[in-house]
């Protein structure tokens, strides 16, 4: 049986998910979910991820995965993408959580309330906008003298991260801010062959 993903193709989520497997030459089926017209809420799919979010997946061996990072680090086991060295895997761990709890909560959100519920940025939660920027602040201090999030080549934590990164701008965030971030996304989209 083949990897099967399950996820919105205009979702970052979902798309790291894609990315990893196609970063690690694994072979999948992408099955696309549009969540706005209500695919993740079938009984189906719910019978395969009952929390109706993407991604999810069914792996090789018939079992259901789903939330982005633990598909992701389930995929990259043993991986070039996942440092052996034990203080180097927990600071992609501490990139991973931070961006579920820090980053995508406002970037990610900014994003879908301008790109697809047509919100003007003018009209965003202030506190939303506000957190957006520092989660920016943050990476762009990460990057200062690193070409990459943690060590010196790419990990789960760069391929977590570009994902809604690479898209702040359709939330209102002006990348050229942040000249270490937008330089890294460069790098990390180059890297992963995506434009």
């Amino acid at each position: 049986m083949t990897l099967r993903i399950f996820g919105d193709g205009k979702s970052g989520n979902c798309l790291k998910v894609k990315w990893t497997a196609q970063r690690l030459s694994l072979p999948f089926e992408w099955i696309e979910v549009d969540i706005l017209k209500g695919e993740s809420r079938t009984a189906e799919f719910l019978a395969l991820n009952p929390a109706g979010q993407v991604p999810a997946v069914i792996l090789e061996d018939g079992r259901a995965l789903a939330q982005s990072n633990a598909i992701m680090l389930h995929l990259a086991e043993g991986s070039v993408l996942i440092p052996t060295d034990p203080y180097l895997k927990a600071k992609v761990y501490e990139w991973l959580f931070w961006e579920q709890y820090s980053h995508e909560p406002y970037v990610a959100v900014a994003r879908f309330q301008v790109a697809y519920m047509g919100k003007p940025v003018e009209s965003l939660d202030g506190k939303l906008v506000e957190r957006g920027h520092a989660a920016l602040a943050r990476l762009e201090n990460g990057l200062l003298d690193s070409g990459f999030l943690v060590g010196d080549r790419l990990t789960l934590a760069d391929i977590a991260l570009v994902a809604y990164t690479r898209v702040a701008h359709e939330g209102g965030f002006d990348l050229a801010r942040y000249p270490a971030v937008k330089a890294w996304v460069g790098r990390v989209e180059t890297a992963l062959g995506i434009d």
